[in-house]
């Protein structure tokens, strides 16, 4: 009888020890083997910054997150189109639709994740009203940041554009520049170096953090909180409900992301959700 009751309560034990480790322990993180891999082009500043902060976050959810650095505005989405990249962080929507347009490239975007203030910059003047009669204005090149770039002159005063010219202004559309100014079409990368030629460039804030310029401070005039070019994440039309993109875009409207933009940022970059 004793040895049937201490085997019975040798069970118990170890049945209560089962019950307890279950009801205890994490779920097994995944294994290398289970684990998913996207692939997302981003330019450097403040995209794949962003991408680093929720590569931990993936990773415990089973997606190893590849980022892949871009320093231009065209590959990123033919890369995406292609199958090279499962998707890109770098752009704002109006860019994207004109872009896709274009080049006929099935692609669409899930996240919305940020706003980037264009602003005017100079090494040369203090102020707009330094600037003298005949300057050269950098902008950038492609379509629609120029149109964005001349669309932030006129605001700030500098000349004045067609009514309804919107984002596919183009100097063609300039009805009036009292100060004669230069317009000069640049790669969007090379603006900041252009300082040093130009009196005034119109400058991608992601391209501005890269150059160590501050925005909030830096910038004679800046686009306000409520630009609509919301930066976001693009991916191919279809793949919206792959359960890795659906985990990739949950990370990137997550509060960790916007705390970081927050903090990082200072108010030059502006979470849109």
């Amino acid at each position: 009888m004793k040895k049937l009751s201490l085997l019975f309560i040798t069970a118990l034990l170890a049945l209560s020890t089962i019950i307890a480790g279950c009801g205890g322990k994490e779920p097994p993180a995944p294994s290398a083997a289970d684990k998913k891999t996207v692939k997302v082009g981003a330019t450097a500043v403040p995209h794949a910054e962003i991408l680093n902060v929720i590569k931990p976050i993936l990773e415990k959810d089973g997606i190893n997150l590849v980022i892949v650095e871009m320093s231009d505005y065209v590959r990123p989405n033919i890369a995406v189109a292609e199958k090279e990249l499962d998707a890109n962080f770098f752009q704002h929507i109006p860019y994207l639709t004109k872009f896709s347009a274009e080049r006929k490239l099935d692609l669409t975007y899930t996240a919305a994740v940020h706003i980037e203030p264009m602003g005017i910059y100079s090494k040369k003047v203090k102020s707009l009203n330094d600037v003298q009669n005949g300057a050269q204005i950098g902008i950038p090149n492609d379509p629609t940041n120029g149109g964005r770039a001349l669309a932030l002159l006129a605001k700030a005063g500098l000349i004045k554009l067609k009514d309804g010219a919107g984002v596919n202004a183009t100097v063609k559309d300039i009805t009036e520049n009292p100060k004669n100014l230069k317009i000069r079409e640049l790669e969007a990368p090379q603006l900041p170096r252009s300082l040093d030629d130009v009196a005034l460039a119109v400058i991608n804030t992601n391209y501005a953090l890269e150059a160590k310029l501050v925005p909030a401070k830096d910038a004679l005039f800046i686009e306000q909180k409520d630009s609509p070019y919301v930066n976001i994440l693009t991916v191919r039309k279809g793949d919206e409900n792959r359960p890795e993109i659906q985990k990739l875009t949950k990370a990137l409207t997550s509060e960790e992301v916007k705390k970081f933009i927050n903090e990082k940022y200072q108010g030059a970059i502006v979470p849109a959700f």
